[in-house]
């Protein structure tokens, strides 16, 4: 009998996704704006450089306007000659778009805001002031001789009527793209997916979504995007970014290859090293519980758990830990049985009785109990202790 570790309701259609799936990174632009981050430039282009290593064909290297240094990081990482095409930021002023021309990037993604709050409260603007100000950013991007996409701001709390009005406008304008942005993560999968197919359905330039995780739902809404006609999807190196982040590239690219069978061509058995990489330059601890890159995905304490890995790792792990650069744990504590003591033994030929191996479980218990894992130092000191005639409990758990 042949098993999966892809649960078979996944063939159940979502409908149709993109033909052409793009990624486009924003590690080094909405990552380094995570409050507390930032990169040097020679960082930039070493990440840079690794992403372009796995196969991500587009880089959103930086905001170029913001400092001195940060327009030097994108003029670096331009001039590298990577096989993936670099992107930079920057608002719908001429003075950003002269910073991105300075840059050589092959693409400019202008943004402005499009929802009445952001026009009332930030940029004190009407409705018609912001139509003008995004066609003619895109035409003053042209003339500098940029690619240029456009992206409406809190798209998700703007009337779809008047986004439509700018698009329109930009697409006759040479927009590359146009971008939809759920910039506080408010909406719901059914939402995007409502939103997209709406603005899908009256345009023509390819669409793009960045979507942020406030609800968690940052994901779940990059794969409503694509079911909804959006082929670009922002993502980051372990979702790092504003607030609650971004979508996470990994988890990204292991959902499309194995939930639904669309393999970007990204090398996943670099993810270990690019997040070290990313959050030790960062310097932000890797969460242990963070999907496939964490430690704990492939940790397994309880007894019964490691027992059926052992004999099947599928049991309990959705993948091989080797496809996304991390290993397997099995670890001692608390919830530990008889299978994990077996196996560590077995691993330096120490012959122990069942009684024997009772006792070690027993003391391995207690030890988690009172302070967490065990780890081997002391799981080899119970070990001699217990193999010496020291410890000896009448109790065995033997899962």
């Amino acid at each position: 009998m042949r098993f999966s570790a892809v649960s078979p309701y996944n063939a159940l259609p979502l409908g149709k996704l993109p033909e052409k799936i793009v990624i486009y990174d924003s590690t080094l632009r909405d990552g380094e704006q995570m409050p507390g981050v930032r990169f040097t430039p020679e960082q930039k282009v070493e990440i840079a450089t690794k992403l372009s290593e796995i196969g991500v064909p587009q880089i959103e290297a930086g905001y170029p306007a913001v400092s001195d240094q940060e327009m030097k990081a994108v003029k670096m990482i331009a001039e590298l000659g990577l096989d993936s095409e670099i992107l930079c930021l920057a608002r719908t002023t001429q003075e950003d778009i002269d910073a991105a021309a300075a840059c050589d990037v092959d693409m400019v993604l202008l943004f402005i805001a499009t929802s009445d709050l952001h026009l009332r409260y930030k940029l004190k603007m009407t409705r018609e002031e912001v139509l003008r100000r995004a066609t003619n950013a895109v035409e003053y991007a042209h003339a500098r001789g940029l690619k240029a996409g456009l992206s409406t701001e809190d798209s998700t709390r703007s009337d779809i009527g008047y986004m439509l009005t700018i698009y329109h406008s930009v697409e006759k304008a040479g927009a590359a793209r146009l971008g939809i942005t759920d910039t506080v993560g408010c909406a719901s999968p059914d939402a995007i997916s409502y939103v997209v197919k709406k603005i899908r359905a009256e345009t023509k330039a390819p669409l793009a979504a960045h979507l942020h995780n406030d609800f968690g739902l940052a994901l779940a809404n990059s794969i409503a995007a694509l079911d909804g006609g959006v082929e670009a999807i922002t993502t980051t190196v372990g979702g790092i970014g504003e607030r609650a982040g971004n979508v996470p590239l990994e988890q990204f690219v292991m959902a499309l290859k194995h939930l639904y069978k669309r393999d970007l061509g990204i090398k996943t058995d670099q993810f270990g090293e690019l997040s070290r990489m990313v959050f030790q330059y960062a310097n932000l601890p890797v969460p242990l519980n963070q999907p496939w890159i964490g430690a704990n995905p492939f940790s397994h304490e309880s007894g019964i758990h490691v027992a059926a890995i052992l004999n099947c790792p599928m049991t309990y792990e959705p993948v091989d830990p080797g496809e996304v650069g991390n290993k397997r744990r099995l670890l001692l504590g608390k919830h530990s049985g008889t299978a994990i003591v077996k196996s560590r033994l077995e691993e330096r030929n120490v012959t122990a009785t069942q009684e024997q191996i009772c006792d070690i479980v027993r003391a391995i218990k207690r030890a988690g109990e009172d302070h967490g894992r065990v780890d081997d130092d002391e799981f080899w000191a119970i070990v001699n202790q217990v193999m010496a005639g020291g410890l000896k409990d009448p109790k065995c758990e033997t899962r």
